[in-house]
């Protein structure tokens, strides 16, 4: 049931040359123990969806497929956007390998191939990313087991309170979680070990003595779920694991099928004080195939799109448009005979006109056109931040947009541009939260400041008249006058109240963007 287990630990979000080259040859140190079964599961921050590429173009999953790795496990995320952070890694020539942007589907399966039985031929590489649940805001925990080779999880919910009794299902594996491309192709060629097959196996862990443990397989063939097999479970003894291992002998021919969701497993263990505890009814399917499981478009967002390949595409992308927005109004203003105002807009309607109206109106107002321009320069070609690093040497680092620039405990060389991940969470949310927000509330208020001078100008312009019999007509006239200029005050100009508030929620963004960056 046991087999070496080890790992690399806290990986970084963009690894360097040395760090992917230490990190090989500790998983190379496993595989050449000859003649001993080896799992190797490795344990870092990020997810690899948030890990960039080394200035050779390697990545820590080129260097997990290169040794079949069968998990990597990551807790950055944790449940925050869901709790299906889940992808399955396959090498494949179909695939662009590190420079894919997007994957579609939780699992990344191959192309049909012919099949290759031959001990000559080369492992299929592929491996599990699993994010984990975190004990500080979600109280979870994750129990892994491994048995005769195969990875087994099992995540626990704690906020209900404590669990009396924890059921974790060994083999047959779930089929929405396991190896499929691996373990279907050990089964056509019949390269299984054959006792491994031979048995449903299940670790309990419980405060109180076991009774017993009951594994029932159901067949959803008819529609519903359908009893078709109740078989008891007996203890195998033995001081390698930290629970009780229960067994139970079973045909296991008996369910090969093409569909990888037809046959589901639940095992019911009940303890001395009557206790019963269920196991989740999960999909098994013994020829490997895999059940199709779908992320939410939350969980697609941060596992199924490569950020770290994305990241200077949307930056550009960002810088690209905000200075379309400064520049292209200016340039029509300068060189453009036709001038767009708010007479403009209500004259002649639409969309364009309404866009090109309020940012002139922004360019009108230098100050603010030039300190916004001003701005992106810097945040282009300036640090964002400086400060000193918590290091032994007591160096002063900063942050730019492409990463963090640190020296070496000896002072000898500088790890430039470090950190992908979070400069990717802080240059982005900066960007699209608060600096285009920002450009658009200013262009905004430049032109409600233009209706308003407009307006009030309109309602107290005085016209001469020479006719006396008009005198009071004409003050019975500004006195309306005045009141729709009051009107317009309080009514009106609620639209600048509006824009004020949204400043403080982008100033309030800013200042929380700020806060995070400086405790990375």
């Amino acid at each position: 049931m046991s087999a070496g287990v080890r790992g690399p630990t806290n990986l970084f979000g963009h690894p360097t040359d040395q760090l992917l080259a230490q990190i090989d040859s500790q998983l190379s140190q496993w595989d050449s123990e000859k003649g001993k079964p080896i799992t190797k599961i490795s344990f870092g921050h990020f997810p690899l969806s948030f890990s960039a590429l080394s200035h050779s173009q390697k990545s820590l999953k080129d260097v997990f497929l290169k040794h079949s790795i069968s998990a990597y496990l990551c807790g950055h995320l944790h449940t925050r956007f869901g709790k299906n952070l889940k992808r399955h890694h396959q090498s494949n020539e179909n695939f662009l390998s590190s420079h894919e942007f997007f994957q579609l589907n939780m699992h990344q399966k191959p192309s049909k191939s012919a099949k290759n039985c031959s001990s000559q031929a080369p492992p299929l590489k592929e491996f599990w990313e699993w994010e984990m649940g975190d004990w500080r805001k979600s109280r979870a925990m994750r129990i892994m087991a491994v048995d005769r080779g195969h990875v087994s999880y099992l995540d626990i919910d704690f906020k209900s309170g404590t669990k009396k009794t924890i059921v974790l299902p060994t083999f047959p594996l779930d089929s929405r979680f396991m190896l499929t491309s691996s373990f279907h192709q050990m089964y056509e060629c019949q390269h299984m070990v054959p006792f491994s097959f031979e048995t449903i196996r299940c670790i309990v862990f419980s405060l109180s003595p076991i009774m017993s443990v009951v594994a029932r397989i159901y067949d959803t063939r008819p529609g519903s779920p359908h009893l078709i097999m109740e078989t008891t479970m007996t203890k195998f003894v033995r001081d390698v694991s930290r629970g009780d291992i229960y067994a139970a002998a079973w045909n296991y021919k008996a369910f090969e099928d093409p569909s990888p969701d037809r046959f589901w497993l639940q095992i019911e263990v009940t303890d001395a004080m009557g206790r019963s505890t269920l196991s989740e009814l999960r999909p098994f399917s013994v020829n490997g195939l895999s059940t199709k499981i779908s992320w939410t478009w939350k969980e697609f967002f941060v596992m199924g799109c490569q950020w770290a390949a994305l990241y200077y595409p949307i930056f550009w992308s960002g810088i690209y448009l905000m200075l379309s927005i400064l520049l292209i109004p200016k340039i029509c203003l300068i060189f453009s005979k036709e001038q767009y105002s708010y007479k403009t807009s209500i004259c002649e309607k639409g969309l364009i006109n309404c866009i090109a109206w309020v940012l002139q109106d922004l360019y009108r107002i230098p100050v603010v056109w030039f300190g916004i321009l001003g701005y992106l320069i810097y945040l282009i070609s300036c640090p964002w931040l400086i400060g000193q690093v918590f290091t032994d040497g007591e160096n002063r680092g900063y942050m730019t947009y492409m990463g963090w620039v640190v020296k070496n405990f000896n002072n000898s060389e500088k790890h430039q541009y470090i950190g992908s991940p979070d400069i990717m969470v802080v240059v982005l949310s900066h960007f699209f939260f608060v600096v285009i927000p920002s450009i658009l509330v200013a262009g905004a208020l430049a032109a409600e400041r233009g209706i308003y001078k407009e307006h009030f100008l309109s309602l107290s312009g005085k016209k001469e008249d020479d006719d006396s019999s008009q005198k009071n007509k004409r003050s019975v006239k500004y006195d309306n006058q005045g009141c729709r200029i009051a009107k317009f005050l309080f009514v009106e100009r609620l639209f600048r109240k509006i824009l004020l508030v949204v400043c403080w929620a982008i100033c309030w963004k800013h200042f929380m963007v700020s806060i995070n960056s400086l405790f990375l």
